[in-house]
C-alpha cells in the first residue's frame, strides 16, 4: 500500500534540490516558508501548485507528462500549467472508468472525485498522486517523469521492481502470460505449459525471471504463487515496444492459424485522413475502457490476449 503523503513530501524535497526551503518559497512568491510545511506534511500544495513548482525549478512539465504518456494527447501541447491542466489530465487518465470505481480505488468519496474531474475544485498533491495511481496503476512512472526515482525512498523499491519486470518482458515475452496463469490457479510449471501450449523449458525460464523480478514466490503446498502483479509500461524504448507488439501480434495469428476460438475480424477500407485519425482515437478510447474493465475486482478464470491494430496500408 502506497503512502501518498510520504511520496508527496519526498517529491517536493527532490524538486527543491540544493535550494533552501526559504529560497524556494520566496521564488514561488510566498512570504512564509510554504515549502517547509509541504515537506513536513503539515500542509500540502495543490496539484497545479506542484506542477508550478516543477516548472519554476526547471522541469519542462509538458515534456514530463509526454514522457509519462509516451503517446501524448493533442491537448497536452496547448494546455498551460494550472488547475485546468490538472482537470484535463485527470479526465483523460480516467477514460471511461466509472466514478464509483475511481472513488473506491482512491479512497475518496464520489462527490469529491466528481468535483476534481469537472475542475470545480482541485486535489492536494497526495490526493492527486492517489488519483494517478487509481487511474493508471503507474504512479512510479509518473514520479519518474519529474525526478530521479532514486530520490524518492517511498517508491525506490517499487520502481526498481518495475525496471526488472520491463527487462524480463523483453527477454521472455511470454512471462506476463505465465504470471497471469498463476493468477487463475495454475501453479505448476507443467500446468502452465499445458495451458499456454508452450515448451516446459520456456515456461521454466519465465518462472525463473519472474522470481528474480519479485513477481512470484514459491508456495508451501508446491508450485508458484503471484507476489506482486504490477502494470508494467514497456513503451520506454520505441524499438522494444515494437518488438513486443510484434510478438503478441504473432501469438494471436498463430492461435488463429491453429483454429483457436476467439473474436477474429478485419476490415480493409478507404477513408480520409481525418476519418483515419478518428478511428485511431476510437481505438485508444476502447483500449482505455478495456484496461478499466480488466482492473475491476472480479475473480479471474482465463488468460486472454487482445490485439488492436490500425495500419495504413498505402504509403505516400
Amino acid at each position: 500500500m502506497m503512502n501518498y503523503e510520504n511520496i508527496a513530501s519526498e517529491l517536493v524535497r527532490a524538486l527543491r534540490g540544493s535550494r533552501s526551503q526559504v529560497a524556494l518559497s520566496r521564488r514561488l512568491g510566498y512570504r512564509t516558508n510554504a515549502v517547509y510545511t509541504w515537506e513536513s506534511g503539515r500542509r500540502w500544495p495543490s496539484a497545479s501548485t506542484f506542477l508550478r513548482v516543477a516548472q519554476r525549478v526547471g522541469v519542462d512539465v509538458g515534456a514530463a507528462l509526454a514522457r509519462f504518456y509516451r503517446t501524448p494527447p493533442p491537448w497536452l501541447h496547448e494546455a498551460e500549467v494550472g488547475p485546468e491542466l490538472v482537470a484535463l489530465l485527470l479526465r483523460d487518465l480516467r477514460g471511461r472508468t466509472p466514478i464509483g470505481t475511481l472513488s473506491e480505488r482512491a479512497e475518496v468519496n464520489r462527490y469529491t472525485v466528481s468535483r476534481w474531474l469537472s475542475g470545480r475544485t482541485e486535489p492536494k498533491l497526495p490526493a492527486f498522486l492517489s488519483m494517478v495511481e487509481a487511474t493508471t496503476l503507474r504512479l512510479t512512472d509518473f514520479v519518474a517523469a519529474f525526478v530521479d526515482p532514486e530520490q524518492i525512498p517511498s517508491i525506490r523499491g517499487a520502481f526498481a521492481m518495475r525496471e526488472a519486470q520491463r527487462t524480463l518482458a523483453l527477454e521472455e515475452p511470454w512471462a506476463p502470460a505465465v504470471l497471469r496463469c498463476l493468477e487463475i490457479d495454475l501453479h505448476t510449471q507443467e500446468e502452465v505449459a499445458n495451458a499456454l501450449q508452450l515448451p516446459e523449458a520456456q515456461v521454466e525460464r519465465c518462472l525463473r525471471g519472474l522470481r528474480r523480478a519479485g513477481q512470484i514466490r514459491p508456495h508451501p503446498a508446491g508450485g508458484w504463487r503471484p507476489a506482486h502483479v504490477l502494470v508494467v509500461d514497456t513503451r520506454r524504448s520505441p524499438e522494444s515496444a515494437r518488438l513486443l507488439k510484434s510478438h503478441w501480434a504473432r501469438a494471436g495469428t498463430e492461435r488463429l492459424a491453429a483454429g483457436a476460438e476467439g473474436a477474429w475480424a478485419y476490415n480493409v477500407f478507404a477513408v480520409s485522413r481525418g476519418q483515419l485519425q478518428r478511428i485511431q482515437e476510437l481505438q485508444t478510447a476502447y483500449f482505455q475502457e478495456l484496461r478499466s474493465l480488466i482492473a475491476e475486482p472480479e475473480p479471474a478464470g482465463v488468460v486472454a490476449l487482445v490485439n488492436l491494430q490500425v495500419v495504413e496500408l498505402t504509403q505516400s
